[in-house]
């Protein structure tokens, strides 16, 4: 009878399976969510990457602490993580105007020029729209000024 082996962790084999399966579909989740703002945008991965990253930031910073856990509670397991990294909930980053949001995301994702940034910014919150749930969209859209608003038209 063949004994079964374990991996190096000392973990048994199926457990380790399990873990790898959940993290390779983690990967997937997060690569399509870049994916589909790269081809929403006309834009490189790369871009799309930075771009998701830094409106997901400047959201997250102008969210109170309890709706950007709503909110978060929603996203994929590397999406969450991102929009958690360097989280700093007592010190928000900007103003609550959209000019001040704009400024926010352009200074994050970096300055070039080309680039349409509240257009650039609506397509992250179209991403958002298709793939969280109407109701979370509905609070996060209500708790930002109405100036804001407008590059997150309801869907």
């Amino acid at each position: 009878m063949e004994e079964k082996r374990k991996p190096r962790s000392g973990m048994p084999a199926m457990i380790h399976s399990v873990s790898h399966t959940s993290i390779t579909h983690a990967a997937e989740q997060a690569q399509q969510w870049v994916s589909e703002l790269a081809k929403d945008l006309d834009w490189n991965e790369q871009s799309a990457f930075r771009l998701l990253k830094a409106v997901l930031h400047t959201l997250r910073d102008w969210l109170s602490p309890q709706e950007t856990a709503d909110l978060s509670a929603q996203l994929p397991t590397l999406i969450r993580g991102i929009y958690f990294e360097g989280w700093d909930p007592p010190n928000p980053v900007c103003e609550h105007k959209k000019r001040d949001f704009v400024i926010c995301v352009r200074k994050s994702f970096g300055y070039e020029p080309e680039i349409d940034v509240d257009k650039a910014i609506g397509a992250v919150f179209r991403l958002l729209d298709r793939h969280i749930s109407h109701g979370e969209i509905v609070q996060v859209r209500n708790s930002m000024k109405k100036s804001l608003r407008q590059l997150w038209p309801e869907g």
